[in-house]
């Protein structure tokens, strides 16, 4: 993704502050003067996903965030973001957060414990293979600030964190990470911290947490060594797409069988 076109930046914030209203193509085009076609590919060069695919993403988010801070019914919630069809808005909140909009509701006691758990077992290693191996991505995850927690990283088929990966492990602590019997693709690394003591809102919601992404592609080809990876956890920035995975279903994951192992294929 790049870094030109700024005002992508200005439109970004619009969506933010206008976020229940309508937001068809040809109004955030007009906002910034440009042709709907133009504005479509700018945004997209700049962020990976069409400006629609954005705005929903952003309005899934705020559905999470209604559906913790509010007593809203979720039809009530669904209509809060544009969704008629209660069906409908359920079906795509499952889809791109991993659990339903009830389930995601009553899930603090349920995080609370599997933050508790994980501390336990924050010991847990992984081995590293032999560099050069095929269907091998491997890197190594620091982080701007001080950080002591666990780090969730993935590899998704979009570049935003949605739906269940499909790769992704957990970290101990910062350092390197490996996926291994990747199978040929292309990837978008993203990853996000829970720090010990963090409450449950935190990383359900997690807005302010540590995060990172790979800026390219990566791709996974036979035949090809894919290059190693380097990226920083920093605070949230106005151009980071929203986290709309649920967080404390890749840590149930991990913790029903996979804890230890280097990588898991979560689907």
């Amino acid at each position: 993704m790049s870094e030109r076109y700024t005002e992508v930046d200005e439109i970004i914030a619009y969506i933010h502050r206008h976020i229940y209203e309508p937001l068809p193509l040809a109004r955030l085009a007009s906002h910034v003067a440009y042709s709907p076609y133009h504005f479509t590919r700018i945004f997209k060069e700049r962020m990976g996903l069409s400006p629609l695919y954005y705005v929903s993403s952003l309005r899934l988010q705020k559905a999470k965030d209604l559906l913790m801070q509010t007593n809203l019914s979720i039809r009530e919630i669904g209509l809060e973001i544009g969704q008629q069809s209660l069906g409908t808005f359920t079906t795509r909140f499952t889809e791109r957060v991993g659990v339903t909009p009830s389930q995601f509701r009553n899930s603090t006691p349920q995080a609370e414990n599997q933050l508790l758990a994980l501390q336990k077992l924050q010991a847990w290693q992984s081995s590293l293979p032999i560099i050069g191996e095929e269907g091998i991505v491997r890197g190594v995850i620091q982080s701007e600030t001080p950080f002591e927690g666990i780090v969730l990283v993935g590899l998704f088929p979009k570049p935003i964190p949605e739906g269940v990966p499909l790769y992704g492990t957990l970290l101990a602590s910062l350092g390197e990470f490996c996926f291994t019997g990747v199978k040929p693709g292309t990837y978008y690394l993203m990853a996000t911290s829970v720090a010990w003591g963090m409450q449950a809102i935190d990383f359900l919601l997690p807005m302010n947490t540590l995060r990172t992404r790979s800026r390219a592609p990566i791709r996974v080809e036979a035949n090809a060594v894919v290059p190693h990876q380097e990226v920083s956890l920093y605070p949230p920035k106005l151009d980071d797409p929203p986290i709309l995975i649920s967080l404390p279903l890749l840590m149930n994951i991990f913790l029903a069988g996979e804890g230890g192992r280097e990588s898991v294929r979560l689907r």
